[in-house]
């Protein structure tokens, strides 16, 4: 990514390349208990954070059922990953790089969690809310893919993790790339 000016709606270089020390730990942190809680967890739930996120989820249906629904099966994954990239996109606006670093840890532990769901799709252990109906049963039986489910949950996860450790690695790389001189700046 190139740091440039707000005008452009890139990261601005001062708030990119002072990201302090304790914010980097506290990315890595966060990055760290993430992924620990999924790999180590015995539900791979994360405190406060997937309660949160459930909540945008079943928020996601009855919206998305006002306009279509036919649609609403949809609405659940879409609204959990809707919150915290519209988070991503405003902490990218705004040049905090810490800020975006967090969103892309929250963007890649909910994926954790829709692949979790979309690995279960064929065999439906999860307890639902509701007892309702099973969304990604729906969703890939509709794409013809219900066969496929653990192997598209398998991609999705590595995405997940992949952005979790990406967040990581790219708030490192903005803390030792230090300030970035504009042209006309001394």
């Amino acid at each position: 990514m190139e740091f440039g000016d707000r005008e452009r709606g890139s990261m601005d270089a001062p708030q990119a390349a002072g990201v302090s020390l304790a914010r980097l730990l506290g990315v890595i942190v966060f990055a760290a208990a993430c992924l620990g809680f999924h790999w180590f967890g015995s539900q791979g739930w994360v405190p406060l954070l997937d309660s949160a996120n459930l909540a945008f989820h079943e928020a996601g249906h009855p919206l998305v059922d006002l306009f279509s629904a036919r649609l609403s099966v949809y609405g659940g994954t879409l609204l959990q990953l809707l919150f915290p990239a519209l988070a991503l996109w405003n902490y990218r606006r705004a040049g905090n790089a810490t800020g975006l670093a967090g969103c892309m840890v929250w963007l890649g532990e909910n994926l954790l969690n829709v692949a979790r769901y979309m690995a279960d799709a064929r065999a439906q252990a999860l307890p639902l809310v509701g007892g309702g109906e099973h969304d990604w049963t729906e969703i890939f039986n509709r794409w013809g893919v219900l066969h496929l489910d653990t192997r598209i949950a398998g991609m999705t996860h590595g995405i997940g993790v992949l952005l979790i450790v990406g967040a990581g690695v790219w708030l490192y790389r903005c803390r030792r790339s230090g300030p970035i001189a504009h042209p006309g700046s001394h």
